[in-house]
């Protein structure tokens, strides 16, 4: 790859930290163990703060999508949802195991969720930029596998340094669960330390027309015109309509699986937070080599095709980890479903890439993130209300295979547009 496209990358390496610590390995679980009442209740206190979170990114990823189109932002304003990613992150830290702190948890990773989301809408939309048609697969794909080894390396810093020291060298209180909460300190100081390069070697594309770039409220009305410009032009684009529908319930499977991941492995297994950050760490490693194995052939077998295998073998796995009654057949299973994990985001991003027009690339990814939040709410609100009505985190997690099945029903009709 140029050093261009391995700056582009390097984002995917420090931005994982967030989904890796934050929202599924170590902070979800300790927030249903260690602040929330009991697990059932933090599981459903969690999938009610992702529903928030979700309907804000809907509302606004398209929006500043477009904006970024017609101001030719899209650099600084993947600077600005960076630093505020940065920022609230680290203010999980100051969550402490105590149910009184369960509003200040919730919405420090409410707000980081939103801007991690709007983040790599903005990052997305610079993959044209550094790599040509004929590759972007291969850079795409390479690029979630880097992410996933970010995502491992900040584990094992995380359960080497912090979590399983006892006593902690650096004084940290295990009674106050400052071992644990340090960890998204780690996170916020990876994202920081890491995400820099392509805010440096990535110039914003320019606007649209080639001018100056308007002002801001310019942008805005411009940025409008262009969202409902997109919107009206889908019935024309029948693969694009059917691919973002199609997302919108595959990806609402894979975000809930993401969120509640460690929460229904601490709940239903019993497993502790060393043990779960050992487990993130086997599983990122089967991610990231399912994404880099994929995204050297994704080029040859198309996006669509990569797409619809990894979501098959999902759902295939998914429900064998609902059945597993022991934790040896938990991990087997999990680890197997991890080598499809990246395959479905990767590749589904490379298709986007493919399937939208140059000029409104940031807009359309906008659509994309809007396709993965718009229902977003409606993920973790099913499993939420399924988990309180049954008490059964099992029969909760059931409805992830349910939108993996719908996404991938949907996806089987979308033709993939031939490459240049």
């Amino acid at each position: 790859m140029t050093r261009r496209a391995w700056a582009w990358a390097l984002y995917d390496w420090a931005n994982s930290a967030f989904p890796t610590i934050v929202s599924t390995f170590v902070i979800a679980a300790y927030f249903t163990r260690g602040i929330a009442p009991d697990p059932v209740t933090g599981q459903a206190q969690w999938g009610w703060m992702q529903t928030a979170a979700g309907i804000g990114i809907a509302l606004l990823s398209p929006l500043l999508g477009a904006i970024a189109d017609a101001g030719g932002r899209r650099r600084g304003m993947l600077a600005a949802c960076t630093a505020l990613l940065v920022v609230s992150t680290a203010g999980i830290w100051f969550a402490r195991p105590d149910p009184a702190f369960a509003p200040w948890a919730l919405a420090c990773v409410g707000l980081a969720t939103i801007a991690f989301e709007l983040s790599m809408v903005f990052y997305n939309a610079l993959l044209p930029q550094v790599a040509p048609p004929g590759r972007i697969g291969r850079v795409s794909g390479l690029a979630w596998g880097l992410g996933y080894a970010g995502g491992l390396a900040c584990l094992v810093i995380a359960l080497v340094v912090l979590v399983r020291p006892d006593p902690s060298p650096l004084g940290l209180d295990r009674a106050q669960a400052e071992h644990v909460r340090a960890t998204a300190l780690l996170a916020a100081g990876w994202i920081a330390l890491f995400g820099w390069p392509v805010l440096v070697m990535l110039p914003d594309a320019g606007t649209p027309s080639g001018g100056a770039r308007p002002a801001w409220g310019t942008a805005l009305r411009a940025g409008l015109g262009e969202v409902m410009a997109v919107l009206r032009g889908l019935p024309r684009n029948p693969a694009m309509a059917r691919f973002l529908l199609a997302r919108l319930f595959y990806t609402d499977g894979l975000n809930t699986l993401f969120a509640f991941g460690a929460i229904y492995a601490a709940g239903v297994f019993g497993m502790g937070f060393e043990e779960i950050l050992l487990f993130g760490i086997a599983l990122n490693l089967t991610a990231g080599l399912g994404a880099a194995g994929f995204g050297l052939i994704e080029d040859r077998m198309g996006s669509q095709r990569t797409v619809m295998l990894a979501l098959l073998a999902l759902m295939a796995l998914g429900t064998g980890l609902l059945l597993a009654e022991g934790k040896a057949m938990f991990w087997a299973l999990a680890l197997a479903l991890g080598l499809f994990i990246g395959p479905a985001q990767a590749a589904s991003r490379t298709l986007m890439a493919r399937l939208a027009p140059p000029g409104e690339v940031a807009a359309h990814f906008g659509l994309f993130a809007l396709s993965g939040r718009v229902t977003g709410f409606l993920g973790p609100a099913v499993l939420a209300a399924v988990t309180a009505a049954t008490e059964s985190q099992r029969a909760g997690m059931a409805t992830v295979v349910g939108f993996l099945a719908l996404g991938a029903v949907i996806l089987a009709g979308v033709r993939e547009p031939a490459r240049g």
